[in-house]
């Protein structure tokens, strides 16, 4: 028979539990706080005032209405005005900019000779859904930009068709396929996901089959058992990386435009981070269940508010800053400035240094709590 007193000593027993193991109490109530806050304030799916270099070659009343139209529109925030087309190629393969604009010489004097100049906007099309509301807003722009400067003897043109026209340049990715993006991208987030949890689950492994014991009495020192621990789930992770890149050239068609030995080197960084990240996760945490969730709660904001899934541009100025924290963002930017742009070392170097400071930290973490462990 159902006894309410049983059922009550049960209840009150689970919250006892629940109160002493404070870590899985406070996973249960963070993870839904942090998804309520990253999807609510910081995921936007159309991304305003992206970067833009200008490359004007005629300074003129109606060049200034047409890039003062274009910032009127929300999407474009001009950020370099640059001298030459070399400039605007390195902006654009170094991802500093999303568009680039070229205003061509006699802008203005083809305009008033109703010969329908053509100004080039060449968009970083890497990331399709970062790029496809601004490129929608500018055909629009063709009619309206220049209306208010239509006057007296050019009033006439108004009438006609648009006074010049947007020719659109989607580099890296003309026909805007979503593979091109997604795929090379899974490469870090399948890393960020199995790296993590494999090594967070070393110490705790240990202490809970009792083998911990064994590994404290070998004469060896924590650096030489926490690197024992990452190397051989290295190999594991260049396993996985080769299986994506043979999928994404055979399957998908990725195009690789890239140093592959360059890639291959930025991959160790990534793969050792990752591992380390989880060895300090392993140590902190008590047991394997505790070493799970907190590689858990880290993958989220990763998969978040690193590019991955939602357009890294357009979110807030607090989610970019917590964005660049994580390893998995700028992984994605080395692999598709690599793997799609062609980018060279020089071209990347900005995105390697975070790497391996973040790599340091979690190594200097992990090293430290390990000797605690052994305390």
């Amino acid at each position: 028979m159902f006894s309410f007193r049983r059922f009550a000593a049960v209840v009150v027993k689970e919250f006892v539990q629940m109160r002493r193991d404070r870590l899985t109490f406070a996973m249960m109530v963070g993870i839904p706080i942090v998804q309520l806050v990253l999807f609510g304030f910081a995921i936007n799916s159309d991304p305003k005032s992206l970067p833009t270099a200008l490359l004007s070659n005629d300074n003129s009343a109606f060049s200034r209405s047409l890039v003062r139209a274009m910032e009127n529109t929300g999407y474009f925030r001009i950020v370099a005005v640059v001298q030459n087309e070399s400039a605007v190629r390195r902006m654009l393969r170094t991802g500093e900019v999303q568009f680039a604009v070229t205003i061509p010489t006699d802008f203005s004097r083809d305009v008033q000779r109703g010969m329908r100049p053509s100004v080039l906007v060449e968009a970083d099309a890497t990331d399709p859904a970062a790029t496809s509301n601004a490129i929608g807003a500018l055909r629009e722009l063709q009619s309206l930009a220049l209306r208010h400067d239509l006057s007296g003897p050019l009033v006439a043109l108004r009438a006609g068709p648009p006074p010049f026209e947007i020719v659109i340049h989607r580099a890296y990715n003309p026909e805007g396929i979503t593979q091109y993006n997604i795929v090379p991208a899974l490469i870090g987030v399948i890393l960020t996901m199995t790296m993590i949890i494999m090594t967070a689950l070393a110490v705790t492994r240990e202490i809970e089959r009792g083998t911990m014991e064994n590994l404290l009495s070998m004469p060896v020192r924590p650096a030489e058992v926490l690197l024992g621990k990452i190397l051989p789930y290295s190999f594991v992770g260049a396993i996985q990386v080769a299986i994506v890149m043979i999928a994404a050239r055979l399957i998908f068609d990725v195009p690789f435009v890239g140093n592959l030995w360059l890639f291959g080197a930025i991959v160790i960084v990534f793969v050792v981070t990752n591992l380390a990240l989880g060895l300090m996760f392993s140590t902190v945490a008590r047991n394997q269940l505790q070493a799970m969730q907190m590689a858990i709660f880290f993958f989220l904001p990763s998969i978040l508010l690193s590019g991955f899934m939602f357009p890294y541009r357009g979110m807030p100025a607090w989610a970019q800053l917590l964005g660049e924290v994580l390893p998995l963002t700028h992984f994605l930017r080395i692999t598709r400035g690599i793997l799609l742009k062609g980018a060279e070392w020089r071209d990347i170097a900005p995105e390697v240094w975070p790497l391996l400071a973040f790599l340091a930290v979690v190594l200097m973490v992990a090293l430290r709590r390990y000797r605690q462990t052994l305390d």
